[in-house]
């Protein structure tokens, strides 16, 4: 019998067995006949851990956040606030310029226009009635497809706000009494926020136009190469918009679509109608979302030494130091079979019943691969990455096999300071990992994941550990196997 085959096929087995305590003297006789006996040795290793503030992260993804609330744990404020530019669909289509009937100086023009944002529910529903002051800024130029934007990206403070563009106010409600009552209580009503842009608009050549839909109705015509796909849209016609929050606090809210939207007349044979062109903020074309944090209450947050943070957006994480040393040193010759890990979380301290969601689903990942990870669009390989779920049942997150990794840092480490003694010591996060926070989509034919990203909505929740921990050490429990001369 091929014993690499066979250690490989007695792995799951093993992790089974000693994930219900069996005594492992008998393991080996359990899973292998007389010819090849394996045997299990099992150890526990205490992990240190702390919190680690995240600054920023990689924003660029298929929805975004809008909204400013005030943080139950903190005090203090948390505010999203979103750029977005537009994809021309293969579906798109335009009257021909003959058949439009509404002109001024005899070229045709929009009757309206406006923006639309489509959101979900915030995060609180006694907010549905709160009063938000929103503004749309005009971008200056588009942000540019292959780079890398975080959630520290400001278009005001990096000056991509066109100086005499587009500027349009509006208070909404997620309520949105606007709309009838009728219309709102359908089961296919969406909520949504309508910006109207109507008012007069001068393009950067200094041409004006009774309201931007006319202006992007009358480039259609005059430069339709213009509107042969998304790049020469955002570059000649509109770069995209930033959404910002001018006032309001209560409100916080994920971006599911967003659409802007031109309404013109049409006349064709004997029937006169109304006509649309609709362009998208869709996750083929650059979006990002910027997120405000009070940074002084989250250094003090990340400062507290007897638990460890996972927080969002762009919040904290917690940093784990994997014991890799001690789990093989003395085992070089064994194969590490199962290395679990749980995560206990302590319960909210707070009565405030607006408490920030508990984090769902949360990615294991090095230190050294944080930013790599994201922007290269990887998912969890159970390799290097390890996904977890929350568990309500028993309070706590679990890595039920992370050997992978713990092998995959051991041998970096061998390879490394065979050849500069000094690797240890100037690449001190070699044996660290973090935990983040994300959201996921999985594939349509299977429950396999086709996208990882940073959590951006509103979660919190603290767990054991800490550099001072008062409860119980985090333990890595590892099983060994070898086989018996």
């Amino acid at each position: 019998m091929n014993k690499l085959i066979t250690m490989a096929s007695v792995a799951l087995a093993a992790m089974a067995i000693y994930s219900c305590d069996e005594d492992t003297a008998t393991i080996g006789q359990s899973l292998t006949n007389d010819t090849d006996q394996l045997s299990l040795t099992s150890a526990n290793y205490e992990v240190s851990t702390r919190t680690l503030v995240a600054d920023s992260v990689f924003t660029l993804s298929n929805t975004c956040y809008f909204g400013c609330v005030r943080d139950p744990e903190t005090g203090t404020e948390v505010k999203s606030e979103f750029s977005s530019q537009f994809h021309l669909t293969e579906y798109m289509y335009v009257y021909p310029e003959a058949e439009i009937t509404s002109r001024l100086n005899g070229q045709p023009v929009a009757d309206s226009c406006d923006l639309v944002i489509y959101v979900q529910m915030p995060f609180s529903i006694q907010d549905s009635l709160t009063a938000i002051k929103m503004r749309v800024n005009e971008l200056d130029t588009p942000m540019e497809e292959g780079q890398h934007y975080y959630s520290n990206y400001d278009p005001f403070r990096l000056g991509m706000i066109r100086e005499d563009g587009l500027i349009k106010d509006k208070v909404f409600t997620y309520g949105n009494l606007t709309d009838n009552d009728s219309l709102r209580g359908t089961s296919t009503y969406f909520h949504n926020i309508r910006i109207p842009l109507n008012d007069a608009y001068t393009d950067k050549n200094g041409s004006t136009y009774n309201n931007y839909g006319t202006y992007v109705l009358q480039q259609y015509f005059q430069h339709p190469e213009y509107f042969g796909n998304s790049y020469a849209f955002a570059h000649h016609v509109c770069p995209g918009f930033f959404f910002q929050i001018v006032d309001g606090l209560g409100f916080h809210t994920q971006v599911y679509g967003i659409g802007l939207r031109t309404f013109y007349t049409v006349q064709n044979d004997t029937t006169t109608s109304v006509a649309s062109l609709v362009l998208a903020g869709t996750k083929e074309v650059v979006q990002t979302t910027l997120v405000t944090n009070d940074d002084e209450t989250i250094r003090q947050l990340a400062s507290e030494d007897d638990h460890t943070y996972i927080k969002s957006p762009a919040g904290l994480f917690t940093e784990v130091t994997l014991p890799v040393d001690q789990i093989k040193q003395s085992h070089e010759n064994d194969s590490l079979l199962s290395s679990k890990i749980v995560f206990q979380r302590l319960n909210n301290q707070s009565s405030d019943d607006r408490v920030l969601a508990i984090p769902s689903n949360i990615l294991m990942v090095p230190k050294d691969s944080l930013y790599s990870f994201f922007e290269n669009n990887k998912v969890p390989d159970y390799k290097l990455s390890f996904y977890a779920a929350y568990s309500s049942s028993t309070n706590t997150y679990t890595f039920s096999n992370i050997s992978n990794l713990i092998t995959a840092l051991w041998n970096t480490k061998k390879r490394e300071t065979a050849s500069n003694p000094s690797w240890t010591s100037e690449h001190p996060d070699w044996n660290k990992v973090v935990l983040v926070p994300i959201s996921y989509t999985t594939s349509t034919s299977s429950s396999e994941f086709s996208s990882v990203e940073h959590n951006m909505g509103l979660t919190s929740t603290r767990l054991v550990g800490g550099p001072a921990n008062p409860n119980q050490p985090i333990l890595i429990n590892v099983v060994y196997g070898k086989f018996k001369d």
